[in-house]
């Protein structure tokens, strides 16, 4: 007897062994294909789905929800949703984005889900592996997190006219000091910093025909003050309706097809209307913006305005100084000037602009 389980005993370990060599060589081929638009099959798509929300769902259960039924939670979460989530996650109106049909496994669309608070609250904070779900615990606290959730068990009821209404009443991300290295977001009308420095609105922006990488300057050869006097009122009309707080005279300076680079990210007209346009005109309500200089210069049909500024504002109680780097595209149509790109750029004024 003792012979015969001796036997057995041998036999699986073989078989085991022999699996885990197979897999191995198996892994180490590189025949599975991990590319995100060779999706994976049924069974294996089935197994990673209920790990992870079993995963999920066996790490928050204990979590105690606050109250997500108090209206300034709910707006501050607002303004974080259309700052970090917009992208990926979409919003009334929104049909996709540049960046949600490359994505694998696809993000739910929660302006039209309503998730579960506490399993919201733990994939905010901590991200899941090996998808485009970062852990914002990193970057921001625990009440702000909840703000998030509060808002999203809101969203799914909201109409695009209520979102946009909501997002521009939303309050400045004070999670984001100037300089506490927090994550990239936008809450300022072409007031964003360049990549790697904490503030709302971080992150380096594309020059006009010339996009630069990711914290460099902006490049303002060749413009000269006063060359375009049109377009460089139209400029001037954007950086007054953005402070002014009026969408509708933004949106009018814009070209339909018009893109805003933002963050590192190219949004479309319609995506910026949607979500950060709201920030931008919430981060400049209170914020004392001084042109220091302009220059354009026209080709054809088309122009390029480049202006500088400084923007003074206070955060989480704290003054914050910056120096904002913005290169519009212009198209003449007609005897009218529009907008068909914008490039914005900034950083502390502490620095020495070069």
């Amino acid at each position: 007897m003792n012979k015969h389980i001796k036997h057995h005993s041998i036999t699986v370990a073989v078989v085991l062994g022999v699996l885990a060599v197979g897999a191995g060589a198996f892994v180490y081929s590189g025949l599975y294909n991990i590319g995100a638009d060779d999706h994976h099959t049924k069974p294996v798509f089935a197994v990673l789905q209920t790990l992870r929300n079993r995963s999920i769902h066996v790490r928050s259960e204990d979590l105690k929800v606050p109250n997500l039924n108090d209206p300034p939670l709910i707006l501050k979460g607002a303004g974080q949703y259309a700052a970090m989530c917009t992208g990926c996650h979409l919003a009334p109106g929104m049909k996709t984005s540049e960046i949600r049909p490359g994505l694998y496994p696809q993000p739910p669309n929660l302006s039209q889900t309503r998730v579960d608070p506490k399993d919201a609250f733990w994939v905010i904070k901590h991200g899941i592996k090996m998808s485009a779900m970062p852990a914002w615990g990193f970057s921001h606290d625990d009440p702000t997190i909840w703000s998030m959730v509060a808002f999203l068990q809101k969203l799914p009821d909201m109409t695009p006219a209520q979102y946009k209404d909501i997002v521009a009443k939303a309050p400045p991300d004070d999670d984001m000091d100037g300089g506490d290295g927090g994550h990239s977001h936008d809450h300022g009308g072409g007031m964003p910093q360049e990549a790697g420095q904490g503030h709302a609105n971080t992150g380096s922006h594309e020059r006009a025909n010339a996009a630069p990488v990711a914290g460099t300057r902006l490049n303002m050869d060749g413009l000269k003050p006063h060359a375009v006097p049109q377009a460089e009122a139209v400029s001037n009309q954007l950086h007054q309706a953005l402070q002014q707080g009026d969408r509708n005279a933004v949106l009018a300076l814009l070209a339909p097809d018009a893109t805003i680079s933002e963050a590192n990210v190219v949004q479309t007209r319609e995506a910026y209307a949607a979500a950060h346009l709201g920030e931008d005109i919430a981060f400049l309500k209170h914020a004392r913006v001084t042109t220091v200089s302009q220059g354009s210069v026209q080709q054809g049909n088309t122009a390029v305005v480049g202006s500088e500024s400084e923007i003074r504002t206070t955060i989480k109680g704290k003054p914050v100084s910056l120096r904002s780097r913005e290169l519009l595209n212009l198209k003449k149509i007609g005897n009218t000037w529009k907008i068909v790109a914008i490039h914005w750029q900034s950083s502390p004024l502490t620095e020495k602009a070069s």
